[in-house]
């Protein structure tokens, strides 16, 4: 199936807007009005934020979500469709709402409150499968957002290496921070496994970062460990490859890790080396904080191909 691929990618995930308060005091009080002094209205989420950058790095992508029918719903759609994804598989329930996440950025951290929504209702069932197999590649992202669908992510992958494509996943924050996950079952058919360190410490449950890369790399064939301003790492079997960072003062680092991954994806189903797909990883990611928003700096089509052409 995936030798006549109608998609490079297809992306199994939550999709809502992201409302970003700028300009913040430095503390909050209970019972008082706070005033902020700029806000954006920005795609969010995980998936749509790697789906939408990835599509405008120019590959074909498939879209697979679920919304509710109200405004905030068609707002994403047509943030997605203007990237050039495929949001035909996008499933509109109607007793839903869309979700939505608000975010309020701090000097170094951010807050981020997130009503779920319509994600954590859709099932496997919901899912058509022919359109998610009908790619060369397929990425699921916050996997603890994915309550309904959850149970049969493991089963989702199992299928998707049955019919021929590869595989990836980035599990992102867990809210409840239990990190529930039967790593063995769910990473049996995952090809790449994208945490960032914390994420990599708390899916090994493990203190320290290296140690839990190597641990990690027990369970799957490639695991990918985004370090922020140090860069990344990658273990595939004992072997490490390391990548330094793309300076740039970074304006935002909302969904930087979400644009590593495009960038890092992008080069691994063309068979790039460890090397090449870690250096294009962080040059995407870097491009992301250029911006306010996830994906703005790749809307943004003369200043994207300036930078990833500099």
């Amino acid at each position: 199936m995936a030798a006549a691929s109608r998609f490079d990618f297809s992306v199994v995930g939550e999709l809502n807007l992201d409302l970003v308060l700028y300009g913040l005091p430095p503390e909050f009080e209970l019972d008082r009005e706070h005033l902020a002094s700029d806000m954006r209205i920005t795609l969010g989420s995980s998936s749509a934020i790697f789906a939408h950058n990835l599509a405008l790095l120019g590959n074909r992508v498939g879209f697979n979500s679920a919304i509710g029918e109200d405004p905030l719903g068609e707002l994403c759609l047509k943030r997605l469709q203007e990237s050039g994804t495929d949001v035909s598989a996008v499933k509109k329930m109607s007793s839903q709402q869309t979700g939505l996440t608000v975010i309020l950025p701090r000097p170094r951290k951010r807050y981020i409150l997130t009503y779920p929504g319509a994600m954590a209702e859709m099932r496997f069932e919901d899912l058509d499968l022919d359109h998610v197999f009908s790619a060369r590649h397929l990425h699921i992202s916050s996997f603890f957002l994915q309550r309904a669908l959850r149970p049969k992510i493991a089963e989702l992958f199992r299928l998707a290496k049955q019919a021929g494509l590869t595989t990836s996943l980035d599990t992102n924050d867990d809210p409840g921070n239990s990190w529930d996950l039967d790593l063995g079952s769910v990473l049996r058919s995952v090809d790449v496994l994208l945490p960032n360190e914390s994420e990599a410490c708390k899916l090994a449950r493990l203190d320290d970062p290296e140690s839990a890369l190597g641990a990690l790399a027990g369970f799957v064939s490639l695991v990918v460990m985004k370090r922020g301003e140090h860069g990344a790492v990658a273990q595939r079997g004992t072997e490490r490859v390391s990548s330094v960072p793309v300076k740039t003062e970074p304006v935002d680092t909302i969904g930087a890790g979400d644009s590593f991954d495009a960038g890092f994806l992008h080069n691994y189903i063309r068979g790039a080396s460890l090397e090449a797909c870690l250096r294009f990883g962080n040059l995407t990611g870097a491009l992301s904080t250029t911006r306010q928003g996830g994906t703005e700096a790749f809307r943004d089509t003369p200043h994207r191909l300036a930078f990833l052409n500099r």
